[in-house]
């Protein structure tokens, strides 16, 4: 896999801490990738048409259209509206979880304790909902604009009998994933443990964001694995045309 670092330059840069939350618009043409700093991280995103937000990420047609039951290289992110939000353009950890959803604060407090504000100031235990919530408050939205949420990084499997495992270990320091937007994309995330990690301790790890500008080459390998995905970037491009 060719270093897109190399290809094109990066323009900006941030670290999200464990915890954090961003969001922002990816530009038609921008590429973002997302790099585990520690080994272990979970990102929790979701995305809409940042031109029209009531157009959001659907994850079973994304999966539906294009015969996955993981994303990960190679495979776009879809809207409810059939165009690509996102092409994954680079994978080094190979899975991405589609069902496992997000905590709210109820859950937080369940599973890890009360860690409250009172006691442990910025350190104190955040969850899922409302760091999503605050995300999408910035940009006129609510609860009920908060539907779907992939995890990167983490993997959940499905056995035999129906029941999900979260898979440990899916994703090692330096891994990364990259996102090309062909179209002009809000991304809404936080850098949380998934809802199914086991690990009973309160302990979310950061994430390193990089911008940079891209080819559109650097996505055709995703436009060109199916034939869905080429007429989904079709019906995209035709937003701009």
């Amino acid at each position: 896999m060719t270093d897109s670092t190399t290809l094109f330059p990066v323009f900006a840069e941030e670290l999200i801490p464990g915890g954090g939350h961003r969001s922002f618009v990816l530009k038609r043409g921008q590429l973002l990738r997302l790099s585990d700093i520690e080994g272990g991280a979970n990102v929790s995103l979701t995305l809409l048409n940042a031109n029209e937000k009531t157009e959001r990420l659907n994850l079973p047609d994304s999966l539906k259209c294009q015969h996955t039951a993981k994303l990960t290289n190679g495979h776009c992110l879809y809207s409810d509206m059939g165009h690509v939000l996102a092409a994954i353009t680079a994978d080094t950890c190979g899975w991405s979880d589609s069902i496992g959803g997000i905590l709210c604060a109820e859950e937080v407090a369940e599973k890890y304790g009360q860690g409250r504000y009172q006691e442990l100031r910025n350190g104190f235990f955040r969850n899922g909902t409302d760091n999503l919530l605050v995300e999408l408050g910035k940009w006129g939205l609510g609860l009920s604009d908060l539907l779907m949420t992939l995890n990167l990084f983490s993997r959940v499997n499905v056995d035999d009998n129906g029941a999900l495992r979260f898979v440990p270990g899916n994703s090692n320091a330096g891994d990364y994933i990259e996102l090309y937007a062909p179209m002009d994309t809000l991304v809404v995330m936080t850098a949380l443990q998934h809802p199914m990690d086991p690990d009973p301790h309160y302990a979310p790890r950061p994430i390193h964001l990089s911008w940079m500008n891209a080819d559109a080459s650097v996505a055709e390998h995703c436009r060109t694995s199916r034939p869905e995905n080429e007429r989904g970037f079709i019906n995209t491009d035709r937003l701009f045309a």
